[in-house]
C-alpha cells in the first residue's frame, strides 16, 4: 500500500475544482463529457502513439484507484471512435496535459446494453482524471520506459515489505524468487515442492493494514484449499513461499504484489496490493497427473480458477 503523494493530492484537487463547473465542459459525439487543461505547448498525440499516464477514478465522492505513487498506464491511441469512452479524447491530448472525463452510470448502461453492478446507481457519476506524463511514437520506447517503471514498482514493494517487517520486529527469510517467509513451526511431514499435491489453510490480510480480507481457518466452510505446487494454480507467491515447510508445517507469508495479483485489483480492490497469509500446511501428498484434475476437483487445483472466491489466492498470468 502507498502513502497518496503529493501529486495525488494535486489530482484530488483537480477533481473538487472541475466538479462546480460543468458549464466549462464540452462533450463529444457520444455524449461523454470532458475538460482539457493545456498550455498547447507539448507534443501532440496521434494514432499509433504510446501516451503516458496517470489516472485517478472517482465516485461518489471516493477514490476508487489511482496509479500516483505506483505504477502509471501506457494507453495506445487510436483514432477517436462515439464509444463513450475517455478514448474518445486522446488525440486531443500533448504530453503536460492535464483531462477529466465524466461518465454517467445510466448512459454506460443504455450504451453498453448491460447492467450496473448493485453498487453503482443509474445516476451516479464516473470521474476520470489523467496526467499525461510522456507520449512514445516508438512502441520500443514505450516498451522500455514501461520496463524501468516496472522495476521501480518492484523496488518500491519490496521496500513496503521489509518496512513492514522491521517497523513490526519481525524477522522474516526472503526466498530466491523474492517472498519472505516467517516459519513458527517446520513440521515433521513431507517435504512441499514443485509437484507436490498440498491442503493449505490460511488466513489472508492486506499489507500493511493487516485487515483480514478472507479466512479458511474456522467456522463453516473451512475445508483445506488444495492445489498442485507449480502449476500456477495460485498466485506465484505461495507456490514459492510454501516450500519453506513440510506438512505440518505453520507460519507467515509476507508477499509483495508483484508474486501476488501485480497490476490487477486484489482483494483489496487495488493493484499492486502486498499481502500478508497466515498458513496451515494440512498435507503434502503425491500430485496426481493433470489429466486427473476432473472439473469436479477442488477450484484452486485448476490453472486459471479462482480458490474459493475472487480475493482468495488465485493464479496470475505470466
Amino acid at each position: 500500500m502507498k502513502t497518496i503523494s503529493t501529486y495525488l493530492l494535486i489530482g484530488l484537487a483537480l477533481l473538487a475544482a472541475v466538479s462546480c463547473t460543468n458549464s466549462e465542459f464540452k462533450k463529444t459525439k457520444s455524449g461523454l463529457q470532458y475538460k482539457i487543461i493545456s498550455d498547447g505547448k507539448g507534443q501532440l498525440a496521434k494514432k499509433g502513439d504510446f501516451m503516458k499516464v496517470n489516472i485517478v477514478q472517482k465516485i461518489r465522492d471516493s477514490v476508487m484507484a489511482s496509479t500516483y505513487g505506483s505504477f502509471p498506464y501506457y494507453i495506445p491511441v487510436d483514432s477517436p471512435r462515439p464509444v463513450y469512452s475517455p478514448t474518445e479524447i486522446f488525440t486531443m491530448l500533448r504530453k503536460g496535459d492535464s483531462a477529466v472525463t465524466v461518465m454517467s452510470a445510466d448512459s454506460i448502461q443504455r450504451k453498453s446494453g448491460g447492467q450496473l453492478p448493485p453498487s453503482i446507481k443509474r445516476k451516479d457519476k464516473f470521474v476520470i482524471t489523467f496526467k499525461v506524463i510522456d507520449i512514445f511514437t516508438d512502441p520500443d520506447a514505450a516498451k522500455t520506459d514501461k520496463d524501468l517503471e516496472a522495476a521501480k514498482e518492484k523496488d518500491r514493494e519490496i521496500k513496503a515489505v521489509e518496512k513492514y517487517l522491521a517497523d513490526n520486529n519481525i524477522h522474516a527469510t526472503k526466498t530466491e524468487a523474492g517472498a519472505y517467509v516467517v516459519v513458527n513451526d517446520p513440521g515433521t511431514g513431507p517435504q512441499v515442492d514443485t509437484g507436490k499435491y498440498v491442503y493449505v489453510h490460511y488466513t489472508g490480510k492486506l499489507l500493511p493494514s493487516g485487515k483480514v480480507f478472507e479466512s479458511n481457518m474456522t467456522g463453516p466452510g473451512n475445508d483445506p484449499l488444495k492445489f498442485v505446487i507449480g502449476r500456477h494454480a495460485v498466485i506465484p507467491g505461495w507456490d514459492d513461499g510454501l516450500k519453506a515447510f513440510k506438512e505440518g508445517g505453520k507460519g507467515t507469508l509476507y508477499i509483495p504484489a508483484f508474486l501476488a495479483y501485480n497490476d490487477r485489483p486484489g482483494p483489496g480492490h487495488t493493484p499492486y496490493e502486498d499481502l500478508i497469509f497466515d498458513v496451515v500446511v494440512d498435507s503434502v501428498k503425491v500430485a496426481p497427473p493433470p489429466s486427473a484434475m476432473r472439473p469436479g476437483m477442488p477450484q484452486g487445483m485448476r490453472p486459471g480458477s479462482m480458490p474459493i472466491r475472487p480475493t482468495g489466492p488465485q493464479p496470475r498470468p505470466h
